[in-house]
C-alpha cells in the first residue's frame, strides 16, 4: 500500500510517499514550489501540475491532506492554504483516490503523542519512526507526518473491523 501525504501551501507544498505499514518505508518526499512573483492562479496551477506528476510517478492508493489551522493563521493565509487543500483534493479525485484530511493537532498527536508539538519535534519523530539518518525539509517532514497519521488511522480501522 502506498500513501501520499500532502502539506498544502500556495508557494511550497510538501509531499511524502510511504509504502507498507509494518514498518512503513519512505519512498519519496520533497517540496513542490511555485514562483513567489506569480499570481495565485498561476501558482496553484504550477503546484497542480507538479502534484499530478507525483501521483502519476508513485501511484499511491490513498491521499492524506493536512487541513489549514485557522486559529494559527491570519484569515487571508488560511484562505490561501484552503485553496491549496482544494487543489490536492482535486488531484486525488481526478485519479479516483480516497482522501482523508487531518487537522494539524491530529497529525501532531499521531506522530508525537502531543497535539501541540513544535515543527522540530514532529520533524525529529518522523526521522526516528522511519529510521532516517537526516532530517527532511520542514514541508516534506510535515507531509510525511500526515501520511504516517493516515497509516495509523487505517490500522485502527482495520482493528475495529476485525474485533
Amino acid at each position: 500500500m502506498r500513501v501520499l501525504g500532502v502539506d498544502p501551501g500556495t508557494l511550497h507544498m510538501g509531499y511524502g510517499v510511504l509504502e507498507g505499514q509494518d514498518p512503513p518505508r519512505l519512498i519519496a518526499s520533497g517540496t513542490l514550489k511555485a514562483a513567489t512573483s506569480a499570481e495565485v492562479g498561476v501558482r496553484l496551477y504550477t503546484l497542480y501540475l507538479a502534484l499530478e506528476e507525483v501521483v502519476r510517478c508513485w501511484e499511491p492508493q490513498h491521499v492524506a491532506v493536512e487541513e489549514p489551522s485557522i486559529v494559527a493563521q491570519a484569515r487571508r493565509s488560511a484562505l490561501a492554504v484552503g485553496q491549496a487543500v482544494g487543489l490536492a483534493l482535486l488531484v486525488a479525485a481526478s485519479h479516483s483516490l480516497p482522501v482523508a484530511t487531518y487537522s494539524p493537532s491530529q497529525v501532531k498527536y499521531a506522530i508525537t503523542d502531543y497535539g501541540r508539538s513544535t515543527k522540530e519535534q514532529v520533524q525529529q519523530m518522523v526521522r526516528l519512526q522511519l529510521g532516517l539518518r537526516d532530517d527532511l525539509s520542514p514541508d516534506a517532514a510535515d507531509a510525511v507526518a500526515v501520511a504516517l497519521c493516515h497509516l495509523q488511522a487505517l490500522r485502527v480501522k482495520a482493528l475495529i473491523r476485525g474485533a
